[in-house]
């Protein structure tokens, strides 16, 4: 069986809103599915109650407490050491919860030690993620699941201003990559809910280019954004597949 070793850790890509604004992320987090729409979702593909989870790409750990309440174990995994220090702030004296540093790719996890693999608008954005996706197999229990949950980028109208800062953006594509990969995709609609106008525009300051984060403020007068999500799933066999 194989242990993570501290060695070969594969090149990571900035994450720019969180890495150069935490504060103003950790608003975005407390906006983000204000109705619950995404915790059902996944709650219903694969409850994670009395389970060993490990979050992917967790940032600074906002997701982790909501994990730690049921779970059997929750690992938290960041790239960026000063967002694991904030990770582990926020979880310490939180039994059964661990976080480390580390890219996708290379996974501080034993193999099938997991049985839900979440990540959150995090590394898994379609083609060129392979590499990550081959180590969540490999950490997965037979039976375990792995849950990705990335922005729509076809759903208006974040999906709108996403494309105007990122024509490459290829809607298809993503898709196809995920099937081809033999994913489950649902949609999940949901509503971000800010406390107040300033802070609805600091957060798309740090999410879109100046002149799309001006057209976004524009076209969401209120303190609501209407955002759509893609759930992904898949799950690992549990025994021989048939030829």
């Amino acid at each position: 069986m194989r242990t993570w070793r501290e060695e070969q850790v594969p090149e990571v890509t900035p994450s720019p809103n969180i890495w150069n604004w935490p504060e103003v992320y950790e608003a975005e987090n407390q906006a983000q599915d204000s109705v619950g729409a995404l915790w059902k979702a996944l709650r219903a593909e694969r409850d994670w109650a009395g389970l060993d989870v490990v979050d992917v790409g967790c940032g600074d750990g906002f997701h982790l407490p909501v994990f730690a309440a049921t779970a059997r174990s929750v690992m938290g995994v960041e790239p960026h050491e000063p967002l694991a220090e904030r990770a582990r702030a926020r979880m310490s004296g939180t039994p059964g919860v661990d976080v480390r540093v580390a890219p996708a790719q290379r996974l501080p996890l034993a193999d099938g030690s997991v049985d839900l693999l979440h990540a959150r608008t995090a590394y898994f954005f379609g083609p060129g993620c392979e590499p990550g996706l081959a180590e969540a197999e490999r950490v997965l229990r037979p039976g375990g699941t792995i849950a990705i949950v990335d922005l729509d980028t076809a759903s208006s109208p974040y999906g709108d201003w996403m494309r105007a800062d990122a024509p490459q953006i290829d809607p298809g594509q993503i898709e196809s990559f995920f099937t081809r990969h033999h994913f489950t995709s649902t949609t999940v609609p949901t509503l971000w809910r800010f406390h107040d106008r300033q802070t609805l525009e600091a957060v798309l300051r740090i999410e879109f280019s100046a002149k799309t984060a001006a057209r976004a403020a524009a076209e969401s007068p209120g303190r609501t954004i209407p955002v759509a999500y893609r759930l992904r799933t898949r799950t690992k066999p549990t025994g021989l597949l048939a030829p």
